[in-house]
């Protein structure tokens, strides 16, 4: 679903190091700064929501997310995704980055709307859950990952990437694919969203906060500017805030900010 378009931004949470939005992307990518972002990282609609079925906690369970992630107009698809990736090119520094991740129904549509607007690719990343859910149709291979994107906005940029943390780091020592002091490779064996990180509720796209971790360690330093134009449940925030960056968020569904974002953000920053 794309979605609704509000005149200005409803600022929702503020402080020196964190501001969160209430807005549709395009709307509040427009109020931001131009070239004033390091590191985008964007969780975008998967459009999933089909009415087809998944299994969870070992029962049959509904695939659909909710109305904003219903949408089966492509050129509508295709006009949203190309809008907001070239809003964040507008608000990213000269050598900022943008981490977008997706499933195989939405991934391939934003790598091609990336190439189209000159970004440069620096890597794909394979996000292997080991602990994914069984397919019960058994009519493909279980779908066991997830994509991410990583691109700067031309080949001439300087991109932030700290190597020696992604090669070195016993942070990273729970990945079954990652090899102590050897070269961090695009593969990652990451597990799905732990239970004590839902405490506040059951977001349906929470993304878990090791995945999250590794890519603001890897391209971004401390006092960077993080921005995730589509917050959801909050995890870039926490992060972000866990690892002394500056944090802008957005999100257009309210109750997700008040309900699970802003608190998760506040209890990471009274630590």
């Amino acid at each position: 679903m794309v979605e609704k378009v509000e005149e200005t931004p409803i600022l929702l949470h503020f402080d020196k190091t964190v501001q969160i939005y209430c807005s549709d992307v395009i709307s509040a990518l427009e109020y931001i700064p131009k070239e004033s972002v390091d590191l985008i990282i964007a969780d975008p609609p998967y459009n999933l929501s089909n009415g087809g079925f998944t299994c969870s906690s070992g029962k049959r369970a509904n695939v659909d997310k909710a109305e904003w992630d219903k949408q089966s107009n492509k050129e509508i698809i295709k006009e949203f995704t190309k809008n907001w990736i070239k809003k964040c090119k507008d608000v990213l520094t000269p050598n900022g980055t943008i981490w977008i991740s997706g499933t195989y129904h939405s991934i391939y549509l934003c790598g091609s709307v990336l190439s189209e607007l000159d970004f440069d690719i620096i890597n794909d990343i394979c996000w292997y859950k080991p602990n994914a859910s069984p397919n019960l149709s058994c009519r493909m291979f279980t779908a066991s990952h997830e994509t991410l994107i990583w691109a700067k906005k031309d080949k001439k940029a300087k991109h932030t990437f700290n190597y020696d943390i992604m090669k070195n780091s016993i942070e990273f020592d729970n990945d079954i694919l990652k090899n102590p002091g050897k070269q961090m490779r695009s593969v990652w064996a990451i597990g799905t969203t732990k239970k004590w990180e839902k405490r506040y509720g059951k977001h349906p796209t929470q993304k878990p906060e090791e995945l999250i971790t590794r890519i603001v360690h890897a391209s971004s330093n401390e006092g960077d500017v993080v921005l995730d134009p589509f917050l959801g449940s909050g995890t870039t925030g926490v992060i972000s805030v866990r690892f002394g960056r500056k944090f802008i968020g957005v999100d257009f569904e309210k109750d997700y900010l008040t309900k699970f974002a802003i608190p998760r953000i506040k209890d990471e920053m009274i630590k």
